[in-house]
């Protein structure tokens, strides 16, 4: 694919790089500052932050398994980090595996939308 939506361009780089960052504010941000939310929906929040790192992650060129490594410790130390009491935030297993869920979710959709374009 050419133009501004190809494989490891500078948007797809540029926009791989603001979705860490986003993520770095949604889970460093001090518990006081955290808008109150229905049961679960912190859940989704891990899932789909996750998710949108493995897909720009890949749509930035980075690979497959580093990527799915390094996605996997990074919850794992988000969480840990959680539980810095400046925080005011407590690290959760289950926030945990809804971060690997949806890095593997994620890794899965970037794979399917790969063989959908390579069969074309």
């Amino acid at each position: 694919m050419t133009g501004p939506l190809q494989v490891h361009g500078p948007l797809s780089r540029g926009v791989f790089a603001m979705t860490v960052l986003i993520s770095l504010a949604v889970v460093f941000t001090p518990g006081a500052d955290v808008p109150s939310a229905p049961a679960g929906i912190d859940k989704i929040v891990h899932f789909s932050v996750f998710a949108a790192l493995a897909v720009t992650g890949r749509w930035a060129g980075v690979p497959r398994g580093p990527l799915a490594g390094l996605l996997v410790l990074y919850a794992a130390a988000t969480e840990l980090l959680q539980g810095i009491p400046v925080l005011q935030r407590d690290p959760s297993v289950g926030d945990w595996v809804a971060d690997v869920a949806g890095a593997l979710t994620g890794l899965l959709v970037w794979r399917l939308l790969a063989l959908r374009r390579a069969a074309r």
